[in-house]
């Protein structure tokens, strides 16, 4: 009789924008799956209706599930929830990094708590400083990783990055300036959708250099970036297009039909959601980063894939120093703490 190998064991994992879209169904699917989840989420309201849902669609024994609140677009909230986890001690062995917003259409700059552009704000600085400060957990992780939920809009050569203004950081001359910037790269104009495509391509770098920096720090893990495509839910009220569909309701549920039912050139978030589940617990082969993408194969056809950043995401000195600009605005150190003994 051939002994059956023995079944993997839950992992413990913390998952950013878990309330909604792919983030949701990726928790859905996790939870299902015995895997015990932390979902930090912008405030009690929203963590416990994320919870409520979760428990829901649980038909047997749930396993730990934990939903602490964490705005990212105020960065003492993230500091205060990553101090409650720290004294809770539970390790991580997946941290995914998933949440963002974009406001498509919007002629003003909206502000975080600490007045930093929001969409650099909440994809990017919150991000960052969430993993400085929860290293310790992954350090006593199992198998430790990092996913990083980019875009393929980071990169001006793909479809969706030709389409207005190209991402660009230039020298990060908005960055440097601290509260108040209008840009990544310190123009003057304010442009929705370049913010959002500047903080994806962020993204990139900052998972590019952690990987990095974890390496020297001799603490080697994977590091996990990903495009998920174009995803447009059929439900209006919740989403990644929530926000912009404020600024131009009409322009975008003309988009989503053309773009989901007439081209079907979207993925669900079904599928999207299954693609992060998998990304926080499949096995991995190296350590060190790498990037993936949800390729469009032909109308309704998609395929995950190994996928080249731009150029631009692949500059060491602009991922050195965008991380080191980063760790000053949120207020840690450059350098990552010494590892656990």
């Amino acid at each position: 009789m051939t002994a059956q190998p023995p079944a993997p064991q839950p992992r413990r994992i913390l998952l950013t924008g878990a309330s909604s879209g792919i983030g949701f169904e990726a928790a859905r699917l996790l939870f299902q799956a015995g895997h015990a989840l932390t979902l930090p989420c912008r405030d009690q309201a929203t963590a416990a209706a994320t919870v409520e849902r979760l428990l829901a669609k649980r038909s047997s024994e749930a396993p730990a599930l934990h939903a602490p609140v964490c705005d990212l677009a105020d960065l003492a909230s993230v500091a205060r929830c990553a101090a409650e986890l720290l004294a809770r001690g539970t390790p991580i062995d997946s941290l995914v990094l998933n949440a963002g917003l974009q406001e498509a259409g919007a002629p003003e700059p909206r502000r975080s708590a600490q007045g930093h552009e929001l969409t650099i704000a909440v994809n990017h600085l919150a991000h960052q400083a969430l993993c400085q400060r929860l290293l310790p957990l992954l350090d006593a992780g199992r198998s430790p990783r990092v996913v990083v939920t980019a875009s393929e809009v980071h990169d001006p050569a793909t479809a969706g990055g030709r389409v207005g203004l190209p991402a660009g950081l230039a020298n990060l001359e908005g960055l440097r300036g601290g509260a108040g910037f209008l840009m990544v790269d310190g123009q003057s104009v304010f442009n929705a959708e370049k913010a959002y495509k500047d903080s994806k391509l962020c993204n990139l770098l900052f998972a590019r250099e952690l990987a990095h920096r974890l390496r020297l720090r001799g603490t080697p893990m994977p590091v996990l970036a990903w495009s998920p495509g174009l995803v447009i839910p059929r439900d209006e009220e919740g989403g990644f297009f929530r926000y912009s569909r404020r600024h131009n309701p009409w322009g975008q549920r003309l988009f989503a039909l053309v773009a989901r039912d007439l081209l079907r050139i979207t993925a669900s978030p079904q599928q999207a959601g299954s693609l992060l589940a998998a990304l926080a617990t499949d096995s991995v082969a190296d350590d060190g980063f790498c990037y993936g993408a949800n390729r469009l194969l032909g109308p309704g056809r998609l395929r995950f894939e190994p996928a080249e950043p731009s150029a631009e995401a692949g500059d060491d000195r602009l991922a050195t120093a965008l991380w080191q600009v980063s760790a000053d605005l949120v207020g840690l150190p450059a350098e990552l703490t010494p590892a656990a003994l």
